[in-house]
């Protein structure tokens, strides 16, 4: 793993949620005189700060952190505007001779960043709003025929159930004229703009299945239950990132009446660790260049990749 001082220059601390990424970013961070760049999909939602595992004001007092609480609710995000958003501050943390560490579980953002996205226009509100309503009056099912009538071949890519990107399909069909396929082959690459050697943080899998339960435990006593319901006020669509994501949606089942407290606190537990085990593999599969250790492996390594 080597810096290239010709192009824009980070260096990307990646693993699965609850392996001390954060931890480890700070130290390596404070000892550079660095910032950290977040690259995490929920971190950047503002008021969702307990249940995210969110940096505390007292980190970035310490340290300069990036796209965290950018974006208000009801407002979404996407892997393309944070690749964009985030060029813009490796730049900028170049240009004052500091060399970010982008940090996060969210590796499909780190992908858009270094082999470039679709640059797809935005959304139209309305017609979210009308694949909004088919959803609520005859559900994903309803979703998942209507794509496979307009765009058979986003209908192939996709699984029936995956309400989410069946919705993003839909809209980008509609809002532009233009299959989400199209758009993604379209994609101009740029790699080699950035160099960002990337490194994966890992933790030995029972380890990691105990912090995952014992942190689930102290958000709670941090108010988590409070944060969720705050969230079920804003009356978001089921479709929003923030109502899917992992142990919010189950909170969310507890607050609505479907589950017992106790029964939400372990199903959240349990699709935290699943979760995590979706980012090993990915990370496994989609970085094979990448430099996987423990923290004291990485430590020495990232360092001198700053000089």
């Amino acid at each position: 793993m080597s810096l290239n001082t010709d192009k824009l220059r980070a260096v990307a601390l990646m693993g699965a949620t609850g392996t001390g990424k954060s931890a480890l970013a700070m130290q390596l961070a404070g000892e550079a005189q660095s910032s950290i760049i977040c690259c995490d999909s929920m971190q950047l939602y503002r008021g969702l700060d307990v249940g995210t595992a969110k940096p505390s004001a007292d980190d970035r007092a310490r340290v300069a952190h990036f796209l965290v609480d950018c974006c208000e609710l009801p407002d979404h995000y996407s892997a393309a505007r944070w690749a964009e958003e985030a060029r813009v501050v490796i730049a900028a943390e170049n240009e004052q001779g500091r060399v970010p560490f982008i940090v996060g579980g969210t590796g499909l953002y780190l992908k858009a960043l270094l082999e470039g996205f679709a640059d797809i226009p935005d959304e139209k509100p309305e017609i979210r709003g009308k694949f909004e309503t088919l959803q609520w009056v005859e559900g994903v099912e309803g979703l998942f025929r209507y794509l496979q009538e307009h765009d058979a071949v986003m209908a192939e890519r996709l699984k029936p159930n995956d309400s989410q990107r069946i919705m993003r399909a839909l809209c980008v069909l509609e809002s532009t004229g233009r299959s989400l396929a199209d758009w993604q082959a379209e994609a101009s690459s740029q790699v080699g703009e950035i160099d960002c050697p990337v490194a994966v943080l890992d933790v030995e899998r029972e380890l990691l299945r105990e912090r995952l339960a014992t942190r689930c435990q102290a958000m709670m006593e941090s108010g988590w239950l409070d944060e969720v319901r705050w969230l079920s006020t804003l009356n978001l669509p089921a479709t929003h990132p923030a109502m899917r994501a992992v142990g919010y949606r189950q909170l969310l089942d507890h607050l609505q009446g479907e589950l017992s407290l106790e029964k939400a606190i372990s199903d959240s537990i349990t699709a935290t660790r699943r979760y995590a085990k979706r980012q090993v593999t990915w990370f496994q599969h989609q970085t094979p260049d990448a430099v996987h250790g423990t923290v004291a492996d990485l430590k020495k390594k990232m360092m001198g990749l700053l000089s």
